[in-house]
């Protein structure tokens, strides 16, 4: 299938040209162009965690499935960086979290995954549905981050929160912290949480082994009326 790159500012000097026309596998997605793009141009590589990603017009952050025909444009930070506090519907990247606080001069990086267990108050839970209110959720989580940057200019924080159904085993939120030394990073990621769990919209939905499901609501705050939990 054809795919049409369009790339702006430091990501065209990359590429040698703004417009390039790919030709991929049927059934592809961004990370297979992102790897025919880097192995052609491994430049890219460095970079690649600082932009925002857009298919055929929409912001995408993650894997997605590519069409026939459609355009992906790749976009540099306007400034500041790429977006590191963000909501996915699909499994969180990880390494990718990791990489977006990654700085020579931090020493410390302190990564914390909130898995779904598979038991709570003695119920064998098979996975959780997380829910929330998108727009305003990802606003929360870009303030946490930028109130707790704003506080220490070394340290770099990163929050991603997954929506949907989540098995056991699997992590429903990412958060990465990296500081020239351990305590900040440490403090960092319990405030991150902590504010994470008060603050953003975002509900689960517990499903129990026998079909019963139940909303874990019982930690809200009637300050915020609304709660989270990893």
């Amino acid at each position: 299938m054809k795919v049409r790159v369009i790339a702006f500012a430091t990501a065209s000097d990359i590429l040698g040209s703004e417009i390039l026309e790919l030709t991929l596998p049927e059934g592809s997605g961004v990370e297979r162009l992102r790897q025919e793009l880097v192995d052609t141009h491994p430049l890219l590589e460095a970079m690649w965690d600082r932009l925002a990603v857009a298919v055929d017009g929409d912001l995408v952050r993650g894997e997605r499935r590519l069409r026939d025909g459609c355009e992906v444009a790749l976009l540099p930070p306007v400034s500041g960086g790429a977006p590191r506090a963000y909501l996915v519907d699909g499994p969180i990247d990880v390494a990718a979290v990791e990489r977006s606080v990654a700085d020579p001069a931090c020493g410390a990086v302190l990564l914390f995954l909130g898995n779904v267990r598979d038991h709570h108050a003695g119920r064998r839970v098979e996975k959780i549905d997380y829910s929330g209110y998108r727009s305003m959720a990802e606003a929360v989580l870009e303030r946490i981050v930028a109130d707790l940057e704003a506080g220490d200019e070394s340290l770099r924080v990163a929050i991603v929160h997954r929506l949907g159904e989540v098995p056991v085993g699997e992590a429903s939120v990412v958060i990465a912290a990296s500081s020239p030394h351990r305590a900040a990073a440490y403090e960092a990621s319990r405030l991150a949480l902590e504010r994470l769990k008060r603050e953003a919209p975002i509900w689960k939905r517990e499903h129990y082994v026998g079909g019963e499901a139940t909303w874990r609501e019982e930690e809200s705050l009637v300050a915020t009326g609304s709660r989270v939990s990893a």
